[in-house]
């Protein structure tokens, strides 16, 4: 697995420019979120489409892509958190799960990570790192933020190995969503820990 990392680069995008990639995007989201433990469809993927054609436009919109040999094997996007504090998607249960004065204080104005999706065939070689690691160093005094579900004990066990801190904690059997504050976010000492 280190030949993908050695060979591999990384690309910044910060505008609608990425959408020249889309058909490339979507082959990435299908192989890595419709699979176990996501199980996301197509229409799922259609919708990803959709959403990513509207995040080029956000402000503070920031992707990275990998390529190797021509081919996409990942990617991540991420962009400034507006206010107010949106409440589609996962947003609603993640102000749900931190109340209305930590979202606003620790989650608007700050990098939201919103996809990070690598090729089944490239796990485990660091390349999720490298993108996770490009898109959010930059972030403004270090806030940075994202959401995964409890249903991929991977991508948890992932984001703590990155340094990520768990700021919200739903109940481990149900199928919620967590909120993790990224490794130099100035409220991570301030996250309640589990029992």
């Amino acid at each position: 697995m280190t030949e993908i990392r050695v060979h591999t680069e990384i690309r910044v995008h910060k505008d609608a420019q990425l959408l020249e990639h889309i058909e490339d995007l979507r082959s990435v989201y299908v192989d890595a979120f419709c699979a176990p433990p996501w199980d996301e469809d197509e229409d799922r993927a259609a919708d990803f489409v959709g959403r990513l054609r509207a995040d080029v436009d956000r402000p503070g919109f920031i992707a990275a892509t990998a390529v190797r040999d021509g081919e996409l094997l990942g990617f991540a996007t991420a962009w400034t958190t507006p206010a107010p504090f949106p409440d589609d998607r996962c947003h609603a249960q993640a102000a749900a799960g931190l109340g209305p004065d930590r979202t606003s204080d620790w989650l608007v104005g700050a990098r939201a990570l919103d996809e990070l999706a690598v090729r089944r065939a490239a796990r485990g070689s660091g390349l999720a790192a490298r993108l996770l690691g490009t898109v959010t160093a930059d972030a403004p005094g270090g806030r940075c933020w994202l959401v995964t579900s409890l249903r991929s004990d991977r991508a948890m066990s992932f984001y703590r190995h990155q340094g990520w801190t768990q700021a919200t904690h739903p109940s481990p059997a149900g199928r919620g969503v967590v909120v993790f504050l990224g490794p130099r976010h100035p409220a991570r000492a301030l996250a309640p820990q589990p029992l």
